[in-house]
């Protein structure tokens, strides 16, 4: 049977690790991104990659086509743009996207492509930059049965776990609505941590509380104290992202006339964090606003941290 070949697209915080899996475990990977040095970095960390310089020239030398971009128009752009990766690849070649997308710009791109013999999959990820780093990403998958099948193997080497949920478009249904959640829970914690720092408690005191309580989340497991009560504020995540994911599951609640009152606050607040963080700034930034607001730092006066 002939070696699958690899391109991968999109070379940033998660797709450097991602694709650095995929050469670790001996596939034949072509790269590209706007950044060429992110992809000569790359290839000086692993043997048998090919920087190229198109999406054109690197959808020539791959059987499957994988983008890591920041939206679905940057995926749509990179695959049926000028010397896009769609003017490379054979009928019978399939891209897989594993970008936060719009589901609706996902189900775009895929009918386009289907037209020319292509096959699509969208299998956004879970697990921020520590997940791709260690290989240990969950996968939320939409497409044909058949097609998520064939991309198994490819994500069984980036991930932990892959859920089939449904026809394309269906994983960045699943992976925004992820995210609605992770806000609503980033920013409740938030608050109350401040609440509980007003009454005397040390936060990372409270942390520890939440994390064998009711009150565990992701977030107060992973961030509050490894990034925020050690001041660090260092997600690589940024805040504009989460904002715009929250958008995302907010379109698809509008096209279904859905009430989601407690989501449409959430997204209203997240803007505002947005708005006095600015552009480029790290998901953590959104308890500094929240402390602004408030005067209270989510600072602890104990001494041990996170990794102590």
């Amino acid at each position: 049977m002939k070696e699958l070949r690899v391109g991968f697209i999109g070379l940033g915080v998660m797709g450097s690790p991602m694709a650095g899996h995929l050469a670790k475990a001996g596939y034949p990977l072509a790269v590209f991104d706007i950044d060429r040095t992110r992809a000569e970095r790359l290839a000086e960390q692993h043997d048998g990659i090919a920087v190229v310089e198109t999406p054109r020239a690197l959808a020539e030398r791959s059987d499957i086509v994988i983008t890591m971009l920041p939206s679905g128009a940057y995926v749509r752009d990179v695959v049926l743009g000028e010397s896009g990766a769609a003017e490379g690849l054979r009928r019978g070649d399939l891209v897989l996207d594993t970008s936060s997308s719009e589901p609706w710009i996902t189900i775009e791109t895929a009918g386009v492509l289907a037209q020319k013999g292509i096959a699509m999959v969208d299998a956004p990820v879970s697990g921020a930059q520590m997940g791709a780093q260690a290989a240990q990403l969950v996968f939320m998958a939409g497409g044909d049965k058949e097609h998520v099948s064939r991309v198994m193997p490819i994500l069984n080497v980036m991930g932990k776990e892959v859920f089939h949920l449904g026809p394309i478009g269906a994983g960045h249904s699943m992976k925004c609505i992820n995210n609605l959640i992770t806000s609503v829970t980033f920013m409740a914690t938030a608050e109350s941590l401040i609440i509980g720092k007003q009454f005397g408690l040390d936060p990372n005191v409270m942390t520890d509380v939440l994390n064998v309580s009711t009150g565990m989340s992701w977030i107060s497991q992973t961030h509050f104290k490894q990034r925020i009560t050690n001041r660090k504020f260092d997600d690589p995540f940024k805040l504009e992202l989460m904002v715009k994911d929250i958008g995302i599951a907010m379109e698809l609640a509008k096209r279904k006339k859905l009430p989601v009152p407690l989501s449409s606050l959430d997204q209203e607040l997240w803007q505002a964090a947005e708005h006095f963080s600015g552009k480029g700034c790290s998901i953590s930034n959104m308890v500094r606003w929240i402390e602004h607001r408030t005067g209270v730092e989510i600072a602890s006066a104990s001494a041990k941290t996170a990794g102590e």
